[in-house]
């Protein structure tokens, strides 16, 4: 074991790093408790001032927290929770000004947005047309009858899919993804936050826990990268609600098992089965023809040059301490680091 390897820098002082912060276990340990509190203080507060009927019965709650309005409370008090305590941290922890987070509005951050939006949708259209390929799915299109309300469901569900998308994206690519990466290899960083991010979707209605699990996984590490070839969460955003809006206001699909957010879709799916395939009553999320399309999509956006990270934004994911220094991360190298290792009189010596 070298003074400079990880487990003796670890062992020497398991609290604070050589720059002096606070290590990003411990980081992200305060960023998830403060996370809960705020939270919970949001969620009630707005529960009550929207649904003041609904408390004290547990199916009107139910029935509330399934309403469009309900949707919208909730991404609205995840996205706050998650971007005020993500800001606070990195603030105070780590010295890192609003910018680090990702949601600037950085030199193409627009560009970024729409290319990730038709990243996001090309991608489900790809898993839509392999089931198709197989007779697993059949659509149709009835203008004259629904059109009106297909207009409705497109422009509503797409404010809510937004709002959706950026709470996930602040909460799960945000600061805990970040500060990680601070300390860590990229994969050590991504395969956590993926899974944590599969398992909240596990109360969805009408979960199968194979494909499910496993796709909703790789959709963590799809939208992760999608964050690491920019380092700002305009990209991940992107292609992520684009993903949840054609799925479900174009396709008439389920989305991640929910139906309420587009009930008038603007065409009509049929599933014929099988559903290791199409994904059953979970959606196309739920079956192969999913994890066919997020491999693909991922390789795609690991390696297109259509989008790229400046070097400005690289520097708050790539060192430990790093407003000093930016250097490129690739996925299975380790941070370096501008604190050297201990003097041999046992004194810390920094870069100049």
């Amino acid at each position: 074991m070298t003074p400079d390897s990880s487990i003796y820098r670890f062992a020497s002082n398991p609290f604070f790093n050589r720059a002096g912060r606070l290590r990003s276990g411990w980081r992200l340990g305060v960023f998830v408790l403060l996370y809960v509190i705020l939270l919970t203080v949001l969620l009630g507060g707005m529960f009550v001032l929207l649904f003041p009927s609904s408390v004290g019965s547990n199916e009107a709650v139910a029935s509330a927290l399934e309403s469009r309005v309900g949707f919208v409370a909730q991404a609205f008090a995840l996205f706050t929770a998650a971007a005020l305590i993500g800001w606070g941290c990195g603030r105070l922890l780590e010295g890192l000004p609003w910018r680090a987070l990702g949601w600037a509005l950085h030199h193409g951050w627009w560009r970024d947005l729409a290319i990730g939006s038709l990243v996001g949708a090309g991608s489900l259209v790809v898993g839509a047309l392999i089931t198709m390929a197989f007779g697993g799915f059949t659509f149709n299109f009835k203008a004259a009858e629904f059109l009106p309300a297909a207009l409705n469901t497109l422009l509503v569900s797409g404010i809510i899919f937004v709002l959706a998308a950026a709470a996930e994206e602040v909460l799960f690519r945000g600061y805990p993804l970040q500060t990680v990466l601070r300390s860590w290899p990229a994969w050590l960083a991504i395969i956590p936050s993926s899974i944590m991010f599969a398992v909240v979707h596990l109360g969805n209605p009408n979960v199968a826990r194979g494909f499910t699990f496993v796709n909703t996984t790789l959709a963590g590490v799809w939208l992760a990268v999608a964050y690491l070839r920019t380092r700002s969460l305009w990209f991940p955003l992107g292609v992520h609600w684009s993903w949840n809006w054609t799925m479900g206001a174009l396709l008439g699909l389920p989305v991640s098992g929910i139906t309420q957010i587009a009930p008038d879709p603007l065409l009509r799916a049929t599933d014929n089965g099988p559903a290791w395939l199409t994904g059953g009553s979970y959606g196309i999320e739920g079956g192969a023809a999913c994890t066919v399309a997020l491999l693909l999509s991922t390789i795609f956006i690991w390696r297109t040059r259509l989008v790229s990270a400046t070097e400005d934004l690289k520097k708050y994911t790539d060192e430990e301490n790093p407003a000093q220094v930016a250097e490129p991360l690739t996925l299975f190298e380790e941070p370096t680091h501008t604190i050297q290792p201990p003097a041999s009189d046992g004194s810390l010596k920094a870069d100049n």
